[in-house]
Parts: C-alpha cells; structure tokens; sequence
C-alpha cells in the first residue's frame, strides 16, 4: 500500500483519475481515504487523501494515513508557484530538499532566518530520477504531447502558510537572499515531511506541478488552467513512481504488468551560453530553457 496526499480538490482529482474499482475507508476520527487501485497495475493500492491547504493540516493527516495503513511510501502531490523564469507551466519540481522558510529570530531591524529542512528519501530519488530516462513517465499522462512536452526537474522547494504572489514583496526578498536555491513554493511541504520523519522516518516525497510564476499574475495563470494543467502532470509523475516500486504483496489477482519502459539512450547533451538542460545525462528531456 502506497498513499498519496493531496491540499486541493483540484489535485485530488487529477491523482483520482488514475485509480479503479475505489472504495472509501473512513477513520475513527473522520479523515475518508479514497483506497483504490491504479489502473493497469493490480499490484499497486493507492490511499489517497486530501488535507486542505497549510502545513498543520497536512502534518496531522500524514501522520494519521502513516497510522492507519503503514504506507511503503507516501507522495504529496500538488500545485506551486514558481521561483524561475526556466519552470513553464506544467513543469513538474521533485522536492529533493524542502524548506521551512518562517523559522527565524525577528530583531528590531532584521529577521535571522532558522530554517528546518528534510530531504526527499533516498530510495524514492533513486527510482523517481530513473523515470526521466526517455521521459518514461509522460505515458501516464491523459494526451500526451510532442510538440511541448512537460519538463521534471529535481529542486529544492520552500514551504510556509502564505500564498506568494509577488516577486519583489519582503518574503519574496527573503527567499532569494537566504533559500536562493528554492525554486517554487508551496503550503504544505514542511507539514508533510517533517510528520513522515517523525513516523519512524517513513520514505516520502513531495510531488508538484508549477501553477503560476509567483510574480503577481496568480489569478490569471488559475483561470487559464495553469492549476488543471499542473495537478495533472503532477499526478502523472506520482502515480509513474509509485508502479516504479515493489507490488503490493498481499494483493491479489493478475500478473502486474512491467513499469514503464525506459530505454537506455546513448548521447551527449552539451550546454552552451547557460543552457538549461536539467537532468540530462544520457537523458532526452526534447528541450531546454535559460537561468534567468
């Protein structure tokens, strides 16, 4: 068994969409998990679940779901904003490291950050980077597209209980100086991995798609479906890497057809004027963006 978690009814249907025959199952304390299984892997349970925005929600829920069904790992997926001009949207962040961002000591004229920070699970990495290989994990999403296909990139990602929709606000100045390497930001990361540290160190990983480019033009990026757009991608990604792991062994019925395919390639990417190739080592990404 595999759980998924998500903040938003967006997110929870875009992972939805890709299980069969679900039930509920509902704890003693409320919380309903939608319990399915993905479809075309009969060896692979899926609880699925959502917690509302904000990091206590998602601390809470993530150590109850750890509780409840003993995950073999646990994924959040969902929306962020993005901190780079390279993230299109739809692009997909792997948080390898997530932030705390509103840790710190407040001065008369200065604000000390004291971050807290958790990376993602080794394990998890391992086969998560494995899937960028020939893009294997593009076949799990709904039309695929050769024209502009989705990019997954392997970031560090910041975390607190504000929606940032500005690039030249205080916090927006606070990320650049003192997470500088944090490429988009989201609500609840730091809830999320700190429970699932605490949960006898559970393997997770957070999943996300970039909604809109935290530059004030928020609203209009949602009502062009920048957050469908990236749930689904997002979603598409999880769901690859939760058919990337072990069978569920005590599930029964058929035979679990092979994970994605994911063709070794043999070729040389070379990076000129500052390119942007991402993880591209013997990799074919189909394209490439600048730093800004």
């Amino acid at each position: 068994m595999n759980v998924i978690m998500t903040a938003l009814d967006v997110e929870h249907a875009a992972v939805l969409e890709h299980l069969v025959d679900v039930r509920p199952h509902r704890h003693p304390a409320g919380t309903v998990f939608d319990v399915g299984t993905v479809a075309g892997h009969p060896g692979h349970r899926v609880a699925l679940t959502m917690t509302g925005a904000g990091t206590t929600a998602a601390a809470t829920l993530t150590e109850r779901a750890n509780a409840e069904f003993a995950p073999t790992a646990m994924v959040f997926v969902g929306v962020a904003g993005g901190l780079r001009d390279w993230l299109a949207i739809g692009d997909v962040v792997v948080a390898t490291k997530i932030y705390s961002y509103q840790g710190g000591r407040s001065e008369n004229d200065e604000f000390l950050v004291r971050p807290s920070a958790w990376s993602v699970a080794h394990r998890l990495d391992q086969e998560a980077r494995r899937l960028l290989r020939g893009n294997a994990w593009h076949s799990f999403l709904p039309d695929r597209t050769e024209n502009d296909p989705p990019v997954a990139y392997f970031e560090p990602i910041a975390v607190g209980d504000v929606v940032l929709n500005s690039r030249t606000s205080e916090l927006a100045r606070r990320l650049h100086t003192s997470y500088n390497d944090a490429v988009a930001i989201e609500m609840e990361g730091s809830g999320f991995a700190h429970a699932a540290h605490l949960g006898d160190q559970v393997r997770a990983v957070s999943v996300r798609g970039i909604s809109d480019h935290a530059d004030g033009g928020k609203a209009a990026a949602d009502r062009s479906g920048g957050q469908r757009l990236a749930a689904r991608n997002a979603a598409a990604f999880a769901i690859a890497l939760i058919t990337a792991l072990e069978p569920d062994e005590d599930t029964p019925g058929g035979e679990e057809p092979p994970p994605p395919a994911v063709p070794v390639i043999h070729n040389t990417n070379t990076a000129r004027d500052n390119a942007r190739v991402g993880q591209q080592i013997g990799v074919n990404f189909g394209s490439a963006r600048r730093f800004p």
